[in-house]
């Protein structure tokens, strides 16, 4: 079977699934969930089975829209290193996921309408990776918006889970508009919507240097609002009322990663432009401390995990601004896809143990209940955390040297979030795992069945020793450089002080504790920043809708359209009194009629 064929069946077979799912299947929740699994195992072994061959190639498939040479889409795949690397990323994380999640909606309602989504999701977001042209990644992209609409709301009795996907789609919007207009931009200016040619494209710019930067930054936005970063970030810790596994899969190894993927994508022509990769930088930097800081005064299990997948987006937008390699971000995107995504499961073990319980200062003693969750916790957390000779030291130290070399002031941002880290997530270890229970849940608090057990204990591999040299040269040998930069010692010694700085931090404040002692309300409420768009969307928004009302009840209804009807009937009615039925009264009408028309004619010149 040629790649070719193989690439288009793992692209198709997970639509084909959701649409089994939900046409067939969706009455017997065990062939539901089967379709789904063994559309993400042949997507999985797909896609181990292109990387493994290494082939580059551009797959021609159909042309969607063909006006000529003038304007034409193609609905084609490309397989590179870059799009190799995240096909495998994808199906590993999603396959490890979807077995996940046997075990956690076991007893929830719309079993096989989640596992339909699910599936629907994988296929959209294997189209944003195998995409050939801008145009198709940007279809792909609004079906993962989709996607994340229908599984952020599954739970859509609930009114908070309905808000929450509403958000995540409207906030999307924002970013995705700006991407569209940095898609139109890019096709004015060379003539070509190809992911290849455009990479090539940027001597046209050579003296339009700032049209560059802007449908540079107008594509970065797609990636602010997927992303998550600031200030478009508010959608991501509330779309935390979706199923567990939803987040883990979504929400921090593949949807949000799908804007630092784009980045990479089109770095060669990102990485010509220093204004926007200045800015570029600077919001990746800026997430990447700030939500450390909301992070460390959270108490929901899955929304601090939220605030950390913000903070490490941050770094890896932070790294395709400093414009060294595309590597750089990709690395940090594939440790972390693994170490997150087994946060939010072991996150997930733990609400099934207590009961759906997510407040962490209603935990406490977990460890001994939850010996797998906890240890499987730990490798995740000190990959997080950035701890030596774990996955995430190697990614983000990495991003944290380069940043030395390249832009000290980012460095130093950068080394805050680093230190902020360690903090919270300890945080979250010492009073979710250690201490006395504290309530009746924590009491009776039980392990998770293997088959949410398993999953964990097999992501926790890659989140250990997935930052090992052997590994990142074997998956990024032929994506970028990434070869560690000349820093003084004292450099290495600053990554490690913040480590430990926030460990230690978190001990001292946070052992054998009853209730949070430190609380600081600018950090607990977010920075006022959802409240800030909720007065800006119920005065400002709602302000205008309400002048739009009036106007358009009183003045354009009231006056313009019920006026002249009203005016016209009003006159009718008046005419109707002339129409006596007497025959003198029509004559001395008609006289009169005669008299004022001869006075006219003899008096009007």
């Amino acid at each position: 079977m040629q790649l070719s064929t193989i690439a288009w069946i793992t692209l198709v077979i997970p639509l084909i699934a959701a649409a089994l799912i939900l046409l067939v299947t969706r009455a017997n929740k065990p062939l539901a969930a089967g379709l789904a699994i063994l559309s993400v195992l042949i997507a999985f072994i797909g896609s181990w089975f292109i990387f493994w061959h290494g082939v580059n190639a551009d797959y021609l498939g159909f042309d969607w829209i063909n006006l000529g040479k003038t304007f034409s889409i193609p609905f084609s795949l490309l397989i590179d290193p870059l799009s190799r690397t995240m096909f495998v990323v994808v199906t590993t994380v999603a396959l490890l996921v979807f077995i996940y999640s046997i075990g956690y909606m076991r007893d929830e309602e719309g079993y096989s309408r989640y596992f339909a989504g699910l599936a629907l999701f994988l296929f959209s977001m294997l189209g944003i990776v195998l995409a050939n042209n801008l145009v198709m990644m940007y279809i792909f992209w609004e079906l993962v918006g989709v996607s994340s609409y229908i599984l952020i709301g599954h739970f859509y009795t609930k009114d908070s889970a309905a808000d929450a996907a509403k958000q995540a789609f409207i906030v999307n919007r924002v970013g995705d508009f700006g991407f569209l207009l940095g898609i139109l931009l890019f096709w004015i200016s060379t003539g070509t919507f190809l992911i290849s040619p455009l990479n090539s494209s940027a001597g046209l710019f050579v003296e339009h240097p700032g049209l560059l930067a802007l449908a540079c930054v107008l594509i970065f936005c797609g990636t602010v609002g997927k992303s998550s970063q600031f200030p478009l970030h508010v959608w991501l810790p509330n779309s935390m009322e979706g199923p567990t596994p939803v987040s883990s899969l979504l929400h921090a190894a593949t949807m949000v990663a799908a804007g630092v993927f784009l980045l990479a994508r089109i770095f060669p022509i990102l990485s010509t432009s220093p204004q926007a990769c200045e800015i570029v930088a600077w919001i990746g930097a800026i997430s990447a401390t700030g939500a450390g800081f909301i992070a460390i005064q959270q108490d929901d299990i899955k929304r601090i995990l939220a605030y950390s997948t913000i903070s490490q987006l941050g770094y890896m937008v932070a790294a395709a601004g400093l414009a060294v390699s595309a590597a750089l971000p990709m690395f940090h995107l594939f440790t972390h896809a693994f170490f997150k995504c087994l946060l939010f499961l072991t996150a997930g073990s733990v609400i099934v143990g207590m009961h759906h319980e997510q407040n962490i200062w209603k935990m406490g003693g977990l460890m001994k209940k939850m010996p797998f969750t906890f240890l499987a916790y730990c490798c995740g957390m000190l990959a997080l955390s950035g701890c030596p000779f774990f996955s995430g030291h190697y990614s983000k130290d990495l991003i944290m040297a380069c940043s030395w070399e390249h832009h000290r002031a980012i460095f130093w941002v950068l080394v805050i979030g680093a230190a902020l880290t360690p903090f919270y997530m300890t945080r979250q270890a010492l009073v979710v795992f250690f201490g006395k229970p504290r309530s009746e849940h924590s009491e009776k608090a039980h392990e998770s069945p293997w088959v949410m057990v398993v999953p964990m204990l097999l992501l926790a591999v890659p989140a250990v020793c997935a930052g090992y040299p052997v590994v990142k040269n074997f998956f990024f040998k032929d994506i970028g450089s990434l070869a560690e930069p000349e820093i003084p010692p004292y450099v290495d010694q600053v990554f490690l002080a913040a480590f430990l700085l926030g460990i230690l931090g978190a001990f001292a404040i946070y052992r054998n504790v009853a209730k949070d002692p430190l609380r600081i309300p600018f950090f607990a409420q977010r920075f006022y920043l959802d409240d800030l768009y909720d007065w800006i969307v119920r005065v400002i928004q709602g302000g205008f809708a309400r002048i739009c009302s009036f106007v358009d009840r009183w003045f354009i209804d009231g006056i313009l359209v019920r006026g002249s009807a009203t005016l016209v009937w009003s006159i009718g009615f008046a005419l109707r009194f002339l129409q006596l039925g007497n025959i003198q009264a029509y004559a001395f009408f008609f006289g009169a009629g005669v008299i004022g028309l001869i006075y006219l004619i003899l008096n009007v010149r």
